[in-house]
């Protein structure tokens, strides 16, 4: 989807700052959203929650700005539990049990058919090559996608064919099928192919792409 999150070449949002020997949470909560976010999982078995990324990306424009990395998380994972049903609105209010609510089930796992994350076994026909030349499709995805907004409908060169994955998007309802096996290459794009003038002369971009989001050149 186009959203605020999708903000590869954008201007005006300052310096990339690094932090020297930055921890891993610079908050005591940050951590606990971390944990919660994992002790949730299992109660999403059966119950099809929209995809982790597809919630954060339908966060408002501006609270999105407004919220830090884990204020997102929390209000992905709340964002699940209450749309399914979970805990109440009581119970996000006061942080106490509702009595009036019904008490919560783990359900069964379903089959959806789901080819997962990973490197896939599969004999599937490798449409590029390294060193072909390849255009980025100009789609835009009513769910969530991997394929960022900068590189639409610039040209690049395969660089490596990485495997077979299933596709990560999702649907317009934050369904992840999963279903669609196919390569992923890493593309070089010039600097200047994606931003002209400004960008140096000799840098580029790698950019890790599904094989539907390239056409031939």
């Amino acid at each position: 989807m186009n959203g605020i999150h999708d903000m590869g070449g954008m201007d005006g949002f300052g310096p990339v700052e690094r932090e020297e020997n930055e921890p891993v949470f610079h908050h005591r909560w940050e951590g606990r959203v971390y944990a919660l976010t994992r002790a949730v999982k299992r109660w999403g078995v059966g119950r099809n929650w929209p995809g982790f990324r597809f919630v954060l990306e339908n966060i408002p424009p501006a609270d999105y700005l407004r919220m830090s990395y884990y204020e997102r998380w929390f209000h992905m994972m709340v964002s699940r539990l209450a749309g399914s049903g979970l805990v109440s609105g009581t119970e996000l209010e006061t942080g106490r049990s509702d009595p009036g609510a019904q008490a919560p089930e783990i359900l069964p796992s379903a089959d959806t058919g789901s080819l997962g994350f990973g490197l896939l076994d599969r004999e599937v026909p490798a449409r590029f090559r390294p060193n072909d030349t390849v255009r980025a499709r100009n789609l835009h995805a009513f769910g969530h996608t991997r394929q960022p907004r900068y590189v639409r409908g610039r040209v690049g060169t395969v660089v490596e064919d990485f495997g077979v994955y299933a596709l990560q998007d999702s649907d317009a309802g934050g369904t992840q099928p999963c279903d669609r096996p196919q390569h992923v290459y890493s593309v070089r794009f010039e600097a200047r192919e994606l931003w002209g003038e400004r960008a140096a002369a000799g840098d580029a971009v790698y950019v890790d792409l599904w094989e539907e989001y390239l056409e031939a050149v």
